[in-house]
């Protein structure tokens, strides 16, 4: 095996944590098997995306408060279409 160090975000170091405490393996286990799993279907499980696109949920402020139902709308008077 080759050893390399990655750096991981707070949670998810405590969700592998978590998951290796109730699963018996180790947290790198889990991390070569995940790695396993990207590699051979070639993208990240849908857990992993959700939670990566919830990274972005309120970090943006807007003046229209409909945006999230108006976007398209914004967006076409924002590019002329």
């Amino acid at each position: 095996m080759v050893r390399t160090q990655i750096q991981l975000t707070e949670e998810q170091a405590r969700m592998l944590r978590e998951l290796s405490l109730s699963s018996s393996k180790s947290v790198a286990a889990l991390i070569r098997k995940a790695i396993d799993r990207f590699l051979i279907t070639g993208k990240a499980d849908n857990n992993s995306l959700y939670r990566q696109a919830m990274t972005v949920v309120g970090k943006y402020n807007t003046e229209q408060p409909d945006i999230s139902v108006e976007h398209d709308r914004y967006l076409e008077e924002a590019f002329g279409a």
